[in-house]
């Protein structure tokens, strides 16, 4: 792998890692459960049909409780996370990438 495809990378991996920390600052009350609760949604390999399925996914570390208790006490500032997908950069495509 050539030094700029490493670098390239990094930025990938620096540009996931703000979005995370932003988006993470978009939840107030019950946060960490609400996180680990949008993680394993969008890790789930398909359709989730009850909350209680997410708790069995791995990426949600916590109990079952605490997904109910993100699902009816955790707090989202919608306004806030609107604008931050809004400054997301359009996602490229294999045709963006030059080899």
């Amino acid at each position: 792998m050539s030094v700029l495809a490493q670098v390239g990378e990094q930025g990938v991996f620096a540009e996931l890692s703000r979005f995370r920390t932003a988006s993470y600052g978009c939840l107030s009350a019950r946060a960490d459960a609400f996180f680990e609760l949008t993680d394993a949604l969008l890790c789930a390999d398909g359709p989730v049909r009850t909350p209680v399925e997410l708790s069995l996914i791995a990426e949600h570390q916590r109990s079952y409780g605490s997904l109910y208790g993100a699902s009816n006490h955790g707090r989202l500032d919608v306004d806030r996370l609107r604008d931050l997908l809004a400054s997301m950069p359009p996602p490229s495509t294999a045709s963006d990438h030059t080899c």
